[in-house]
Order: structure tokens, then C-alpha cells, then sequence
């Protein structure tokens, strides 16, 4: 049970640093970031909010407050790094950190479950 737990607080702290390096990008460089966004033919509007949806993400998977907060916290991760991985597969760039993040979201996801049960 202590390695489950090792494991999830590892993949759980990586998945957050992966999220809060995006958002700090987002906030640091965000003419760069809308330009990504325009060739992926996303609005760039959404970028300050996505930014501080992700913010606010981290802080309900490590504070937890409720499950459904959670669940929902998760859920948004999941559906940002899979329409993420798609943009940029359909962008023709190469494989990025959000593609490699996703198997990391289930460990987390998943053993943290398991674990509070």
C-alpha cells in the first residue's frame, strides 16, 4: 500500500507541475501561446481562462475539498490534454508533453481512487 501511495503522489505532483507550467506559460508568453492557438484554429479568448481554469484544477486535486470538484477537476485535465494531443498530431508537430501526460492523468486518477477506498 505505501508504494501505491508513493506512486500516486508522483504522478499526482507531476501531473500538477505539467499544469502549472502550462498556465504560467499561458500567463508569460501569451502572444506566442494565442498564436499556437490561431493555427490550431482555437478562439484565442480562451487562453487567460484556460490558464486559470488549470490553476484552479491543481488546486482541487491536491485540496480536495469534495469529489465532485475533483472528478470534475480530472475530467477537464483529461479532455484538455486529449484535445491538446489532437491539435498538435493535426498541426503535424511532433508528440509533446501532453500526449505523454495522459498515462500519467490515469495513475493519478485512478490510484487515488483506489486509494480512498
Amino acid at each position: 500500500m505505501r508504494n501505491k501511495q508513493i506512486v500516486y503522489w508522483v504522478s499526482t505532483a507531476v501531473l500538477c507541475g505539467i499544469f502549472l507550467y502550462s498556465a504560467f506559460m499561458y500567463f508569460t508568453k501569451t502572444e506566442m501561446i494565442k498564436s499556437f492557438f490561431e493555427s490550431f484554429n482555437y478562439p484565442t479568448y480562451i487562453v487567460i481562462p484556460l490558464a486559470i481554469a488549470k490553476i484552479l484544477g491543481v488546486a482541487m486535486v491536491l485540496w480536495r475539498p469534495n469529489n465532485w470538484l475533483t472528478e470534475w477537476a480530472y475530467a477537464g485535465f483529461f479532455f484538455d490534454l486529449v484535445l491538446a494531443s489532437l491539435a498538435h498530431l493535426h498541426a503535424g508537430h511532433p508528440v509533446g508533453l501532453s500526449y505523454y501526460a495522459i498515462p500519467v492523468l490515469f495513475v493519478s486518477y485512478f490510484l487515488g481512487k483506489y486509494i480512498r477506498d
